[in-house]
């Protein structure tokens, strides 16, 4: 997760470093030395995935960063560009499901938190959709939402009419989401 960058300068060349700490002998006596390897500097896709294979989170761009652009073209909007729209907005926003809440005092209603590059957007997801869309909220780990924005003295949601599972789009992204029920 970049602890060894000041050292090595990048992944690939720490994890070199750390698997020749010992000097390999020369199998005979006259066998040449070995060239210096150069390695490929890790994409910032590529340092992503081990980052969040590895920890779950990156301290590099976040996985909507690097996909904004697609999701931009799905007319999904971040969570600061909500901040400015008027209450009763009609939206499209995505992200990652950080958790999932459906208290037994909330009648069948969830929960769901999403984060995306500027900070989080809660959902809230009635029981007939949850029912009718039960697969796409409880599987997706890019779940993109089109619904009507609320905003209510300083408290922002995001009334959910519909869900798309946009996971694919994160492909082998190692994400987990903390679910209540």
């Amino acid at each position: 997760a970049g602890a060894l960058k000041g050292l090595a300068g990048h992944r690939h060349r720490a994890r070199w470093a750390v698997g020749g700490v010992e000097a390999q002998l020369p199998l005979f006596d006259a066998s040449p030395r070995e060239d210096a390897v150069t390695l490929p500097v890790p994409t910032a896709g590529e340092d992503l995935l081990a980052d969040y294979a590895r920890l779950g989170l990156s301290l590099g761009p976040h996985p909507l960063a690097l996909l904004r652009r697609q999701l931009a073209a799905r007319r999904y909007r971040r969570s600061r560009e909500l901040r400015e729209l008027p209450h009763g907005s009609r939206v499209r926003a995505a992200g990652l499901v950080t958790m999932r809440q459906r208290p037994e005092t909330a009648s069948g209603t969830t929960f769901v938190t999403l984060e995306d590059e500027d900070g989080m957007v809660n959902v809230v997801v009635w029981r007939d959709l949850g029912e009718r869309q039960r697969r796409v909220l409880l599987e997706s780990r890019l779940l993109g939402v089109e619904g009507r924005w609320e905003t209510v003295d300083g408290v922002y949601h995001l009334i959910a009419n519909r869900l798309h599972d946009e996971s694919p789009l994160v492909a082998s992204l190692h994400t987990a989401s903390r679910d209540f029920r």
